[in-house]
């Protein structure tokens, strides 16, 4: 089998259709051996019959699999086990592909020799974005575009989102699969189910083991935004949320601290706040939103450090 792609879903039947009508258009693919992996990930909807209708109405390959531990890690993982192609290419379900996409992926690896590839994300133009989410807000949102031309990504300060994402088997057996720590699980009500970056702790881990990862415009896709990801309150969250998974899962570097929040952290909240407050009463709350998500940030790694240190303490989570 020369291609996987993997698609894991949970709850969003209304999805598949969408997603795996645009993986049966895609051009230039007939040399190519290749299947869809769709990761039941515990979905309660009606997923399995959806999938089973989609099955025998596109001509595609799809094996459906189920994966009841949730998250989408643990789902990624399942999909890595299932997948029986040469290169892996990761794609979420509310994800349209362009025609070109899985034969753009394909001649990345064969071009370049990559052990993974990152590709363009931009956003639904079917959906209406408020006027409050500029260009600075929409990589939140899986906005993704780094230019016309490939290149190679460093994988830290540059690397490809989640996705739209492509990976060799034998960068997966090198330096493994998905760390379930990270990674959204279930519904997302709780703070640790917003979890994210699993795909940005495998590139990181990838580029540490002196893996090559490559950027190719030619592997375009659409990502369509949900409705609650259109609030502020969504932003909010995701930014307290980050600062969380910092400082709980990976921990800062602490030097002096109190309860586990290291105190140089202390008086840069404080310089946040004040800049958040001094962009609102000159420019208004609304020009000040970015400021407020960066203090949420820092809010949620102060936290987050105390409850790394409650729980490496013996405490409770």
């Amino acid at each position: 089998m020369d291609v996987s792609v993997v698609i894991c879903t949970y709850n969003r039947s209304y999805n598949l259709a969408r997603c795996l009508g645009g993986l049966a258009r895609q051009e230039g693919v007939e040399s190519l051996l290749w299947e869809v992996v769709l990761v039941d990930n515990n979905s309660r909807d009606d997923t399995p019959r959806v999938v089973e209708t989609l099955t025998r109405s596109l001509p595609l390959r799809i094996r459906y699999t189920f994966e009841a531990e949730q998250g989408l890690s643990a789902a990624r993982n399942r999909g890595i086990r299932e997948a029986q192609g040469r290169y892996l290419l990761f794609i979420d379900d509310d994800i349209l592909v362009t025609p070109s996409w899985l034969r753009a992926a394909w001649n990345a690896f064969q071009n370049t020799g990559a052990d993974a590839v990152g590709g363009r994300i931009h956003l639904d133009p079917n959906v209406s974005l408020p006027e409050w989410i500029n260009r600075d807000l929409q990589g939140f949102l899986g906005y993704q575009d780094y230019g016309d031309r490939p290149f190679v990504l460093d994988g830290f300060e540059k690397y490809p989102f989640g996705g739209n994402m492509a990976v060799t088997r034998e960068a997966l057996v090198r330096v493994g699969g998905f760390n379930t720590q990270y990674g959204r699980k279930g519904e997302g009500k709780s703070r640790r189910e917003l979890f994210k970056g699993e795909e940005t702790h495998f590139i990181r881990r990838l580029a540490r083991a002196g893996g090559t990862i490559v950027y190719e415009p030619a592997m375009l896709v659409y990502h369509r935004v949900e409705p609650h990801q259109l609030r502020p309150g969504y932003f909010r969250r995701i930014h307290f949320n980050a600062g969380y998974q910092k400082g709980f899962l990976e921990g800062v570097s602490a030097g002096r601290a109190l309860a586990g929040v290291p105190l140089y952290l202390i008086p840069q909240t404080f310089r946040a706040v004040m800049k958040w407050l001094e962009v609102a009463v000159h420019r208004g709350p609304a020009r000040a939103f970015r400021q407020e998500m960066n203090v949420g940030y820092f809010l949620g790694i102060l936290y987050g450090s105390y409850q790394r240190h409650r729980t490496n303490a013996g405490g409770h989570r």
